[in-house]
């Protein structure tokens, strides 16, 4: 009998996890819950509390008379955007450059990383990455300048180059011909991102079992076959989630690259997608409630891109819920 009224005098910890509260959880737990309270008050204040302002895409906002004191609009500013004569010029944009993007700067990243881990000599390793990660750490402003730079006709290095290979006699303008305007794009940010987003796949690859490559190895498989059979279904999993969350920033082209690159008006016409549209015609001009009304339809599209690419790669067994 004192054995029993000892096990009922032990406080919470008898009652089974599934049958407490979450007051109850929480206060066991409360230590390990005050490291996240400062995260969860960071999303709350700077990605809820804003979403308040989504009203403003239904009314004529006024600045000196806020959101509480606007006249309501309806879906008049949405109507605006669909029946614009450059809707579907900035759609195309925004769809083309940023599919560019994921066909092209998605796969980059893991081709290096199988690259590296294929290397042997650690010095030159370690040299690689150091060199391919260190663009990440540079502004836009930077990158668009050094660009700029090498493109420029006046000493510009890719011009000098094509020159002295003969293969063009006068110096091209490159960031004021339309043509080659989403190749330069496309190339800024291969070159910017590919090292720092190589290192998840670096480090899922370091995750898989080298008894796996012996294996293979005895039974006569080379290196490539290695990578095909063993390494990429190993980093599949981070590879689909990377994917689907690519295809839920579809219609997230850029901003500070196209609007720092394609300031030419004559780039325009190549190189405005929704968020420089926004921040030209709504930002710039004051039209708050517009800029909004269009942020708000990129919105509902990109979660609406999520949730299928979530549903299409739940059948794969590797989804993000």
């Amino acid at each position: 009998m004192a054995k029993i009224s000892t096990t009922k005098n032990k406080g919470l910890d008898h009652i089974p996890v599934h049958r407490q509260s979450a007051f109850t959880r929480f206060f066991k737990q409360w230590d390990l819950q005050m490291f996240v309270l400062p995260g969860i008050l960071l999303v709350l204040i700077f990605n809820y509390i804003p979403m308040y302002g989504i009203v403003m895409a239904f009314q004529n906002y006024n600045i000196f008379e806020g959101i509480t004191g606007s006249t309501w609009a309806g879906t008049q500013h949405f109507e605006r955007f669909f029946n614009d004569p450059r809707f579907w010029e900035i759609m195309r944009n925004t769809l083309v450059i940023s599919s560019l993007k994921i066909l092209i700067g998605f796969p980059a990243p893991i081709i290096l990383a199988l690259a590296l881990n294929e290397v042997r000599n650690m010095a030159f390793k370690r040299s690689v990455q150091t060199i391919t990660y260190l663009p990440h750490f540079l502004s836009w402003v930077i990158v668009a300048g050094f660009a700029m730079s090498l493109l420029s006709t006046d000493n510009g290095s890719i011009n000098i180059l094509l020159e002295k290979l003969n293969l063009i006699e006068h110096p091209i303008n490159f960031l004021s011909i339309p043509e080659y305007f989403w190749t330069i794009i496309v190339t800024t940010n291969v070159w910017k991102s590919i090292g720092f987003a190589s290192i998840v796949y670096i480090a899922a690859i370091a995750g898989v079992d080298p008894q796996l490559y012996e294996a293979a190895a005895l039974d006569g498989a080379s290196r490539f076959k290695q990578i095909y059979l063993i390494t990429i279904p190993s980093i599949m999993p981070i590879i689909i989630i990377f994917f689907i969350l690519e295809i839920g920033n579809l219609l997230n082209a850029g901003f500070e690259d196209l609007l720092l690159l394609g300031n030419n008006p004559i780039l325009w016409s190549v190189g405005d997608v929704i968020d420089t549209y926004v921040y030209k015609v709504g930002i710039s001009n004051g039209q708050y409630s517009y800029a909004t009304a269009i942020g708000l339809f990129k919105a509902v599209i990109s979660v609406t891109l999520l949730t299928a690419a979530n549903y299409v790669a739940r059948r794969s067994g590797n989804s993000l819920w």
